[in-house]
């Protein structure tokens, strides 16, 4: 009995010891770069590189119904202008801000597949073409198969997928505003796409206020980024799909498009935007911002890598005002002069507001307009 009574008293005094070790790894391994939920409340959906708590349910749940209701209330996000560029790093990466020949975009602090994208597991979501209705919706840690119309204010996708099978991603519909799309996937199928096999726009903008858009991955849309006001950053685009659309042409390309101006600030701040569409495919732009609709107002262009295109960038034309393009590095990973024909296309040197200013191409050049 005693030896009995001895053998159990030692398992015991295992198992003390061994709830003393992982214990002590469990706190080492915070220490060396764990996220806590502390580093990201739920609350506070922009914080980069922290990890929010798993999807418990609390959030609210999207309507399925295509009703559209009045345009109702809510607070819209943040102008853009209220953003401040960060001095000395990469925003949003720590990193140190790329300065001198830049051997790739990774390399150099620019967002790639390990910066962008969900933090959380996924659950499979067939939802088809969803409309959203409801104010304030959240999804978060949705893997969708189909897209999201938004019929609603203040709207966050976070930590989720989405494969579309519609013309667009995620599109804010006219009369709503406050979408926030962040840490999350945004493709299509190749040759499933609506548009004679084609897919428009990843994230589109409708509406009539700001929207941001950030460390996303967002790939195959021929329009990546589609709005003319709101907050684009640490994105990453690639790999746009070309495709013949349904009027018999090439479909135009870009990374990011702005047609005409918005009631508020563009801003579209260290993003890596790579177009390698072929001219004779399509390829248009890295950044195209045209005055097709309206004169292009009030739009930032910053700390960004830019590839591809006739050319990489389209700066407004004739009529821009209030334009900045600052501190981007053009790379020629396509084409040696970044864009097919050259770097910039439609700069308005002359416009009000007009800034164009520490610009290089990947190899230090400094590039001039």
């Amino acid at each position: 009995m005693l030896r009995r009574r001895n053998h159990v008293l030692i398992f015991l005094l295992a198992g003390v010891l061994l709830a003393g070790v992982l214990t002590v790894f469990l706190a080492t391994r915070s220490s060396r770069g764990e996220h806590s939920l502390a580093d990201c409340p739920d609350s506070a959906l922009t914080c980069p590189g922290g990890t929010p708590p798993p999807d418990d349910g609390a959030a609210p749940s999207p309507s399925a119904t295509t009703t559209v209701p009045g345009a109702g209330s809510g607070t819209p996000v943040p102008l853009p202008s209220a953003i401040p560029t960060t001095k000395g790093t990469a925003p949003g990466t720590g990193k140190p801000r790329a300065s001198g020949p830049c051997a790739s975009f990774s390399a150099c602090g620019f967002p790639d597949a390990s910066t962008t994208g969900p933090r959380i597991a996924l659950k499979p979501h067939n939802t088809g073409a969803l409309s959203i209705t409801k104010d304030g919706t959240v999804i978060r840690g949705w893997d969708i198969t189909g897209s999201l119309d938004i019929y609603a204010n203040n709207v966050t996708i976070i930590d989720s997928r989405i494969t579309s099978t519609n013309w667009w991603g995620v599109n804010l519909r006219p009369k709503y505003s406050g979408l926030r799309v962040l840490h999350s996937i945004i493709t299509a199928v190749p040759g499933k796409g609506p548009d004679n096999g084609g897919a428009d726009y990843g994230v589109s903008n409708m509406g009539g206020s700001s929207a941001e858009v950030g460390w996303c991955e967002i790939t195959v849309f021929s329009n990546s980024l589609s709005m003319g006001q709101g907050y684009l950053h640490d994105n990453y685009v690639h790999d746009i799909v070309p495709f013949i659309n349904q009027g018999g042409e090439w479909a135009h390309t870009d990374a990011v498009i702005s047609d005409g101006a918005g009631a508020e600030k563009l801003v579209i701040r260290h993003n890596t935007l790579l177009n390698e569409v072929p001219v004779d495919k399509g390829g248009t732009a890295s950044v195209g911002l045209y005055d097709d609709t309206g004169a292009v107002l009030q739009t930032t262009v910053e700390d960004n890598w830019l590839a591809g295109g006739s050319y990489a960038l389209y700066g407004g034309g004739p009529g821009a005002k209030g334009i900045q393009i600052i501190n981007n590095i053009f790379s020629s990973q396509y084409h040696r002069s970044s864009g097919h024909y050259g770097t910039v296309a439609h700069w308005n040197a002359g416009g009000a507001g007009n800034v164009w200013r520490g610009n290089r191409m990947s190899d230090g050049t400094p590039v001039n307009p």
